[in-house]
């Protein structure tokens, strides 16, 4: 949606950083949505920077390694991304009543923060619960977010069903008979008011740290996973839109990925799969209503939205829920243009970015292009020595989003000093840069450099790659389970020598919008 900012990031050069929320530094473990995110505003203020690209901000779950691709939720925020120092500000806690505690500056032990902070929000819950004057402003939230009333349900029902997925709860329950609901809305209803509070707690937050960034000149880039997992309260609450056997409440098909040079059985994700071509009118309206709302609340959050895996509104690959691997999977169609104009009718502009790695067909890339949202161009990538790779800065248009890496690579330097990549790659990224020498520690340096000289639009560099770490800080390794979403970087490490180094760069290649670029020959 249009938000009337004055730069266009994606129309004029610019540049800005991948950072995780939960990457942030902060005495508490994790990053929040308090000091730790302004100072983080104010670093890429100082370096120049024109947006801050996040991960998604839904609640994690340690079934799925708490990736944050596999929330519960599509609405919800993660309630450990709550700043409890903000709580004291409300007067809903005494500062002596925050426990102090030692976590890791490098990593991010989900279970020990969130037993940490689950007492900490106990007790500003009982505060807030007995001040009528914030009780009021609870009801008004509800009213104004009909989503999270079901999430404050499912919630309690995890709870009370020692976290076992929907799908195994009392056949009532799952079938969502009116009867059963209302019965447990009434002996859950002191959870399931806790639950919303925290959501209150968190969009609160959130809509002063967004004021604050665009203040200070900094857009915020969403990420927007274009399927849900299944036991999320969004598949729960909305069987129909899904294709799911309503009988049983399991799938009949899941989301994956057909086999290819990497994988000879493909990748069976096991996401429920939307009812794109519904012939009924019900359900489609209730589907397009579904991510009508969706996107409505996530331009809220931010100025961009990435999606994620944006080939699947093209066509998708259906896998039988049945199969363990994806190999007996088939292409369907997605919704293609029809759903992107309706939501434009519906929201207005938007600003999106359309992640389309991987195998894409012709018809993505028209689809992509007609509708005019940049793609994403990973110059790790580049270096395979076929001189028409659509990666290599001198064949990247201005309508894209140039990354030295992603959330999924190895760090710059990482990939610079790892066995797996062939000599000959790394070669050809030094000739790239101009540079004869085999060393890794300027590798990051000189792969910035190429990609802010790029004529790309829109470059975001990963902070691992601004500050040369190594493979220790990569943030996900595809296809494994551990390690992965707890990389956090150490405050000292944010500091003004980076600052004055990246803005130096973000001048050299022309990324300070016309009205900052200073009268200085360069």
């Amino acid at each position: 949606m249009n938000n009337g900012t004055s730069i266009n990031i994606l129309r004029q050069r610019s540049s800005g950083i991948l950072l995780p929320i939960f990457s942030l530094p902060s005495p508490q473990g994790i990053g929040d949505l308090g000091t730790s995110s302004r100072n983080y505003i104010d670093f890429l203020k100082n370096s120049e920077q024109r947006c801050w690209q996040l991960l998604p901000v839904g609640p994690t779950s340690p079934v799925f390694g708490n990736s944050p691709y596999m929330s519960n939720s599509a609405f919800a925020g993660n309630p450990l991304f709550i700043a409890t120092e903000e709580l004291v500000e409300q007067g809903l806690l005494l500062r002596e009543e925050i426990p102090c505690c030692s976590f890791s500056e490098y990593q991010v032990d989900y279970q020990l923060i969130a037993e940490y902070k689950q007492g900490i929000f106990k007790l500003a819950w009982k505060r807030f619960a007995a001040t009528p004057r914030l009780v009021r402003r609870l009801e008004q939230f509800t009213h104004q977010h009909p989503w999270v009333a079901n999430h404050g349900l499912f919630m309690a029902l995890k709870e009370t069903f020692r976290q076992r997925p929907w799908y195994e709860w009392p056949l009532a329950l799952r079938q969502r008979e009116p009867a059963a609901l209302n019965q447990m809305g009434q002996e859950l209803a002191a959870p399931i008011a806790y639950h919303i509070f925290l959501q209150y707690l968190f969009f609160s937050q959130w809509q002063q740290l967004r004021a604050y960034a665009n203040r200070q000149g900094i857009q915020l880039i969403g990420d927007l996973p274009i399927y849900v997992a299944l036991d999320s309260v969004d598949v729960w609450a909305h069987q129909s839109i899904f294709q799911m056997d309503r009988a049983q409440c399991r799938p009949t098909h899941v989301a994956g990925v057909p086999p290819d040079y990497f994988s000879a059985t493909g990748q069976r994700w096991g996401n429920p799969l939307y009812c794109w071509d519904t012939s009924t009118p019900q359900v489609r309206d209730q589907l397009w209503n579904w991510w009508e709302e969706r996107l409505r609340l996530n331009f809220t959050l931010v100025d961009t939205l990435r999606i994620d895996h944006f080939r699947g509104f093209e066509s998708y690959w259906a896998v039988p829920a049945e199969e363990e691997t994806a190999l007996h999977g088939c292409w369907q169609p997605g919704p293609g243009l029809p759903f992107f104009a309706e939501m434009t009718k519906r929201l207005g502009s938007m600003s999106i970015i359309a992640e389309d790695l991987g195998v894409i067909t012709p018809e993505v890339d028209v689809l992509r292009r007609s509708l005019g949202y940049p793609g994403m161009k990973i110059l790790l990538f580049a270096f395979d020595g076929d001189p028409c790779n659509s990666y290599l800065p001198y064949n990247s248009e201005k309508e894209s989003v140039m990354y030295t890496g992603t959330h999924d690579n190895d760090t710059a330097v990482g990939w610079y000093l790892s066995p797996d990549v062939a000599p000959e790659a790394k070669r050809r990224a030094k000739r790239f840069a101009n540079r004869q020498d085999d060393q890794a520690g300027s590798f990051h340096q000189e792969l910035i450099h190429l990609a802010l000289s790029s004529p790309s639009n829109l470059v975001i560099l990963p902070l691992q790659d601004v500050l040369g770490f190594g493979n220790d800080c990569r943030m996900n390794t595809p296809g494994t389970t551990e390690n992965n979403w707890r990389w956090r970087c150490a405050e000292r490490f944010i500091n003004n020598d980076v600052a004055g180094w990246l803005s130096d760069l973000t001048h050299l290649f022309g990324r300070v919008p016309p009205t900052d670029q200073s009268c200085q020959p360069i």
